[in-house]
């Protein structure tokens, strides 16, 4: 009888841990942590490239007033969480652009308008090749991003903000299909920036960097050796920063640890952003994985 008791009590009494459990989530965008305290958490030792970037958070804490910083998931997606965080934390308003075209029609347009039929390997994450379904998956992350981000603009209050970041950002599925949207934005405008150049139009300069490189030499070629591996096998290049900035009108200013005391330590994407476009801010110590430094106000 005891026995039987006994297992009772202990049944009772894990209920309610295993509920906790189950419903706990995981946040991708953790709180702010002390720059200092996290520097010397994960660069141990008394190697030189340690010394370096002790020194490198140094400057960082007190030449630019970084206190603090937000850590960001490290996976093939981190550079896109971080830019997306940030555009939701603050309520920046949807660019300009998007205002005047409707994206959810991108898909159809670039099918029907420009006969870009080879936007049907476009890869989501994991999932390789989806075929004719392109079209409906692509409509639904653009729904997600655009309703997502019209909701956070609308807010108006900082505090109701930061519980909806932490709601997205806890949610895997609707992250996902929020970089994955921003991944075909970027396409659509690669797209668009290749007729333009081809007719003699005036494009961004980066665009034309971007179509030096033998492996984007067109958009096709863009997307297969470098959009379709972005939350796959591997994240976003610094050099296709500029893009995202251009995207969401926003300026990325990024901190790159290992470039200090050289002029490339602090660099905006793209550099020719316009004066009303809103900042937000990166940094980074392996040119891989990034973080939010939050400036002391």
């Amino acid at each position: 009888m005891w026995q039987h008791f006994k297992a009772l009590i202990s049944l009772w009494c894990s209920f309610p841990c295993q509920i906790h459990f189950k419903n706990r989530r995981n946040l991708s965008v953790n709180a702010e942590v002390d720059v200092l305290s996290y520097c010397s958490k994960k660069w141990k030792g008394e190697a030189p490239n340690v010394t370096y970037m002790r020194k490198a958070y140094e400057t960082l804490y007190w030449k630019h007033h970084i206190k603090t910083l937000q850590h960001v998931k490290q996976d093939n997606y981190c550079v896109l969480r971080a830019v997306m965080f940030q555009v939701f934390s603050q309520g920046i308003p949807l660019p300009g652009w998007m205002k005047e075209k409707d994206i959810l029609k991108l898909p159809e347009k670039l099918l029907y308008s420009q006969g870009c039929n080879w936007i049907q390997q476009f890869s989501f994450g994991h999932e390789k090749y989806t075929g004719p379904k392109v079209y409906g998956k692509l409509r639904s992350c653009l729904e997600i991003f655009k309703n997502q981000w019209g909701e956070f603009h609308n807010c108006k209050d900082q505090v109701e903000r930061n519980k909806m970041c932490k709601s997205v950002f806890s949610d895997e599925t609707t992250e996902n299909k929020l970089y994955e949207a921003l991944k075909f934005i970027m396409l659509s405008l690669v797209i668009d920036a290749y007729e333009n150049i081809k007719s003699a139009e005036q494009s961004p300069r980066f665009f034309h960097f971007l179509f030096s490189r033998d492996t984007s030499s067109d958009p096709l070629s863009y997307m297969m050796n470098h959009l379709n591996a972005v939350g796959d096998t591997s994240g976003l290049e610094q050099a296709d920063m500029c893009l995202v900035g251009y995207a969401l009108e926003v300026k990325i200013k990024l901190f790159r640890l290992d470039k200090m005391n050289t002029e490339d330590f602090e660099i905006y994407y793209p550099d020719n952003y316009k004066r009303d476009w809103h900042e937000i801010s990166l940094m980074t110590d392996d040119n891989h994985y990034y973080n939010i430094p939050v400036k002391a106000i």
